[in-house]
């Protein structure tokens, strides 16, 4: 027990965090309950006993974190993948391998599996094929995630000496339950982090700002803004405004030969005569000679207008 008082503290290398972006982590938990449909359809064909498998979590940590969350005895199949030292595990007890065997042998899964121990040549041979398949599953569900072959490498039955990759290297781990008949087992799918990760891409891509103002502008093309068709506008004393009624008469110095203003955020940026489409009021653009006042505004005026025309 640490004094009172003291906290451990674990070492964070920033460079190899060893945590998961949500939409990295969504891609791949489709990508495993593909798989885990895949894999129950399989087993299936292959034991003769309805079998189902379900994808229950997917994470990303080190080698030895993961070595360490197994049982010290187990069955772990290693999937060499090229250009990679660390291997792909697929990892399940001897004693659930041993039920699938019997049946696959025309059992009738009754007969008692005492302890974990490891495989005869023979079942070594059935649970390869059953591997063989898995993998094809498995490379079909990861699609484009998944670009370097793999193959079968061996198997091993020692968690702590099974040796599949360092003990620091980063492990996409996918947790599953498989039910086969009435028996339940958990599995476990661990992938090099490094032969995943790039085909996800970046989670907060960025842009380089060398052409900010060529982005700036492309954008403003794209910003939905109000527009307005306004006559010309009068200045009048805050009592008239005051006292407005039913009936008055307001004076607007707008010539009636002079088009109607198009405003967007009070700046007129083209002429305008008042038309109709259908049952509804239009405009139809009449000039866009409006100075240099419209200029910071040319891209969204351009715009505006064809969404007029």
């Amino acid at each position: 027990m640490p004094a009172r008082g003291t906290r451990s503290v674990d070492v964070y290398d920033f460079r190899r965090p060893t945590t998961l972006a949500r939409e990295h982590t969504r891609v791949l938990e489709l990508a495993f309950e593909t798989f885990a449909r895949q894999w129950g359809t399989q087993l299936t064909a292959k034991v003769r006993v309805v079998s189902q498998v379900a994808c229950e979590q997917v994470i990303m940590c080190t080698y030895d974190e993961y070595a360490a969350s197994l049982p010290p005895t187990t069955a772990m199949v290693l999937f060499a993948l090229e250009d990679f030292d660390a291997k792909a595990v697929v990892q399940f007890p001897t004693s659930a391998a041993l039920s699938w065997v019997g049946h696959m042998l025309g059992g009738n899964g009754t007969q008692i599996v005492t302890g974990e121990r490891k495989f005869t040549l023979i079942e070594q041979a059935l649970l390869r094929r059953l591997m063989e398949d898995a993998l094809e599953d498995l490379r079909y569900s990861l699609g484009s995630l998944l670009v370097t072959p793999i193959s079968v490498d061996g198997i091993q039955y020692n968690s702590q000496f099974a040796q599949a990759a360092a003990t620091g290297d980063l492990m996409i781990v996918a947790g599953f339950e498989i039910r086969v008949g009435e028996s339940i087992a958990a599995a476990t799918v661990a992938l090099p982090a490094d032969a995943l990760l790039p085909q996800l891409g970046e989670t907060n891509p960025t842009r380089s700002t060398a052409n900010a103002k060529e982005l700036v502008h492309a954008q403003l093309a794209w910003v939905p803004v109000d527009v307005s068709l306004r006559l010309a506008s009068a200045r009048v004393l805050p009592d008239r405004i005051l006292n407005l009624a039913v009936g008055d008469l307001l004076r607007l110095p707008h010539p009636q030969h002079r088009p109607l203003d198009v405003a967007v955020g009070g700046q007129p940026l083209a002429g305008a005569a008042v038309g109709a489409n259908g049952s509804r009021l239009a405009c139809v653009v009449t000039s866009t000679d409006f100075g240099d006042a419209a200029a910071p505004l040319t891209t969204p005026a351009m715009h505006v207008q064809e969404n007029f025309r």
